[in-house]
């Protein structure tokens, strides 16, 4: 069987098949007195078993050791290959969620895009001051890209990066909100603190919703900023609301948790003679503050 006839019949093509030939990796067992390739049947198994570790991205050469060398691991190359396969998809994924990140802004033109890929790259730098950098640029970014700001602020633990980070968030107001609010559950103590103190930036009806959400938090520093910040507004009516937030004065207080502003806190709600604070201000013994 002559190369034309072997490349039909395996879909390989003339340039390759001379290829293998030029480094050994399939040869014909003979040549035509013209000195044409001439192909056996077992050399057509070859080349079938070549193309075939070629789907598995083995490299010529391994694919060359793997058909001749009876010591070539296999088990190795395919854990290195799944390795490899594993980076790769990684790497996609990440690059398919930029692409997707950028699409949801709309870019007009390819300036908005790339204005975008800078805050986004920005906003992930391995330095402090670029991605503080990056959140002060970002007050005026395309409202998509808001849930970046706001998971690039959950994740921050520098504290002059999270402060601009926050800043940048609350310039949005009720969406930033929202997307905050959704966070609330999450597990991480440290998460749910810098949700609270964005919370406390933005005044609204729906950002004190949110924060009454943190009354009841596990962690005192974090029920009792959300405390403070809901005594500070629109007071609740007389009820279980207020006892509620009365308590968690009191337990802030005897705590010592930011003690003064919470026994300040207290009084001004105890004026609106609800027994439950009323009491409570007895209880911590900061009754002069009536």
């Amino acid at each position: 069987m002559q190369i034309g006839e072997v490349s039909r019949r395996s879909g390989v093509s003339v340039r390759m098949l001379r290829h293998y030939d030029r480094i050994g990796l399939v040869r014909p067992s003979a040549r035509t007195g013209a000195g044409y390739r001439e192909y056996a049947q077992a050399d057509l198994r070859r080349l079938f078993q070549v193309e075939a570790l070629r789907t598995l991205s083995l490299p010529l050469a391994q694919v060359a050791a793997a058909l001749d060398d009876p010591e070539f691991d296999a088990a190795a190359a395919l854990s290195r290959l799944i390795g490899e396969t594993e980076a790769r998809i990684s790497a996609e994924r990440q690059l398919l969620g930029r692409l997707r990140e950028i699409e949801a802004t709309a870019p007009q033109g390819w300036d908005e895009a790339l204005d975008v890929v800078e805050l986004l790259t920005g906003l992930r730098s391995g330095t402090a001051s670029d991605r503080q950098s990056a959140a002060l640029r970002s007050g005026a970014a395309p409202q998509p890209v808001l849930g970046q700001l706001v998971d690039a602020y959950l994740a921050e633990t520098e504290p002059s990066v999270a402060g601009a980070l926050r800043w940048a968030i609350v310039q949005a107001g009720g969406p930033a909100v929202a997307l905050l609010a959704a966070r609330a559950t999450d597990a991480d103590p440290d998460v749910r603190s810098r949700i609270v103190w964005a919370l406390t930036a933005v005044d609204s009806a729906a950002s004190s919703a949110a924060l009454a959400g943190f009354v009841d938090d596990p962690v005192p520093r974090i029920a009792g900023r959300a405390v403070l910040a809901l005594a500070s507004r629109q007071p609740p009516q007389p009820g279980p609301g207020l006892e509620q937030m009365c308590s968690r004065l009191v337990d802030m207080i005897a705590a010592g948790i930011d003690d003064v502003d919470a026994a300040e806190k207290l009084g001004a709600l105890a004026a609106l003679r609800d027994p439950g604070c009323s009491g409570g201000l007895s209880l911590a013994g900061v009754s002069g503050w009536v």
